[in-house]
């Protein structure tokens, strides 16, 4: 009886070893299949436990008596494998369901708050990752979570993101990582999951003027405040004291009927009307700690926007680069604040030439009455230069040009420190030579009438404003 059963043994043993590459197919193709179309791939527990049945199966070729061992434990590796890959695949396939909370809106480089819920509806503890999706130029922390959810069960997890560019993004999946019960296989699932999120710019500078400005402290963010020549004449309406207002309009009979102090407010106050032009070019597109000249020369325009709409004027906006991206024509109220910020949050720099004859004639067709025009570029060479000067200049007949120029930080800082290696000295000479030229085309301009703002682009808000402030106390328009 040993002798039969010894020659069954063998004699099986030979049928199976007679298709090797048969048996690999029959094994490799359910795998591809598992991995391609439902992304369930196999753990390393599973490598371990295959690889021990490999070695069962060597030993049992130089031991023929083991051959049947090694045979149950290739079957009882089958059938464990099976079963905890039917578990994960029914537990994960309809019975997890995810949501997030997130605001619709944020500002760039400020914090906010992303929660993600999963909820498991089947019998089973589910273990594993779980990874909201991440917008490009977002910082996530954490940015992933580990996850053990008990059966019909949910679990939130929260994360903070913090935004580093402006623009409209979307957040379309959240990605689970699932661990099988017996560790034998791992199963990757995205669930689609839609969120939008409109990215503005950090608007915190506002809070903080508006709030100086009713303590009578702008000097703190270096506004100043600028004495107004001459009267105004026309009166326009009456409206509640501020404590930036002249004492000597208040009008101390509509104060008593009131019981509350009262001033004068004049039609000249409204009277005016402001249009950024902002150059969304290749003039634009240097950056320095995260942040592109474009995105502070908006913010710069935004927080001048802000104070001349507090002062009753009129605000526009034009942005372009070799076309017209987006223009606002000069309205009041605070309503316009937020037409400024969604026309401008998803403006972007382009590796184009600007078109600034499209850009001005543009505004000469939509803009005929007297405004004072703020163009925010940077100026680098001569031909953008000389095309600077010439569209500047040709405004003043009909508006008030300003050239709000950004200065290259790295430039200067290369021609104030020589010192060091040779190299050194020479990027200092070119710099220096740049730097003469523009210097040049700045004091041209100025000597032609045209208002000027050279300043740094993380330091231009209150030279704007300030310059703004004059503007308006000087009457120039």
């Amino acid at each position: 009886m040993n002798e039969s059963f010894r020659a069954s043994a063998v004699e099986q043993f030979q049928q199976y070893s007679s298709l090797p590459w048969l048996m690999l197919l029959l094994f490799a193709l359910p795998l591809c299949f598992a991995a391609w179309r439902l992304r369930i791939v196999p753990t390393m527990g599973w490598i371990v436990a295959l690889t021990l049945n490999l070695l069962i199966s060597i030993f049992s070729v130089f031991h023929i008596e083991f051959f049947l061992w090694a045979l149950a434990a290739d079957w009882l590796l089958i059938v464990a494998a099976s079963i905890d890959f039917i578990a994960i695949y029914t537990a994960t396939n309809r019975g997890i369901s995810v949501s997030r909370e997130i605001p619709h809106t944020c500002s760039q480089g400020v914090q906010i708050d992303s929660l993600l819920t999963v909820e498991n509806r089947s019998s089973l503890t589910l273990l594993g990752q779980v990874r909201d999706d991440t917008p490009h130029g977002f910082e996530s922390h954490p940015e992933s979570h580990s996850m053990r959810l008990p059966p019909t069960g949910r679990i939130t997890f929260r994360r903070k993101l913090t935004p580093s560019q402006r623009g409209a993004f979307r957040l379309e999946f959240a990605a689970i990582k699932f661990t099988s019960p017996l560790r034998l296989w791992t199963r990757y699932l995205e669930l689609p999951l839609e969120s939008s999120l409109n990215v503005y710019p950090d608007m915190k500078q506002l809070g903080d003027y508006a709030m100086l400005a009713r303590t009578n402290r702008l000097s703190l963010i270096g506004v100043r405040r600028t004495r107004r020549i001459g009267q105004d004449s026309e009166f326009e309406r009456l409206r509640d004291y501020s404590r930036d207002d002249n004492f000597r309009h208040i009008d101390w009979r509509s104060t008593a009927r009131r019981n509350k102090l009262t001033v004068r407010q004049f039609q000249s106050d409204q009277s005016q009307r402001v249009i950024f032009l902002i150059d969304c070019g290749r003039m634009m597109t240097a950056s320095r700690d995260g942040f592109t000249l474009l995105d502070h020369a908006l913010n710069a325009c935004l927080m001048m926007a802000y104070v001349a709409l507090h002062q009753g004027d009129s605000v526009g906006m034009l942005c372009f680069s070799d076309s017209i991206h987006a223009y606002i024509p000069p309205r009041g109220g605070q309503s316009q604040m937020n037409r400024l910020l969604h026309a401008g949050f998803d403006q972007f720099p382009r590796m184009v030439e600007s078109r600034y004859d499209q850009a001005f004639l543009y505004l000469r067709n939509h803009c005929k009455r007297r405004s004072l025009v703020a163009l925010t570029t940077n100026v680098i060479d001569e031909v953008n230069g000389q095309a600077i000067t010439d569209y500047l200049i040709n405004l003043r007949g009909q508006h008030l040009p300003l050239g709000v120029i950004l200065r290259d930080r790295t430039l200067f800082e290369a021609a104030d420190h020589p010192e060091g290696s040779e190299m050194n000295l020479y990027r200092a000479a070119a710099a220096a030579d740049i730097l003469i030229w523009r210097d040049q085309v700045l004091k041209d301009l100025e000597h032609r009438g045209v208002l000027l703002v050279d300043s740094y682009p993380d330091e231009l808000t209150a030279p704007l404003v300030n310059q703004y402030l004059e503007v308006k106390a000087k009457h120039l328009l």
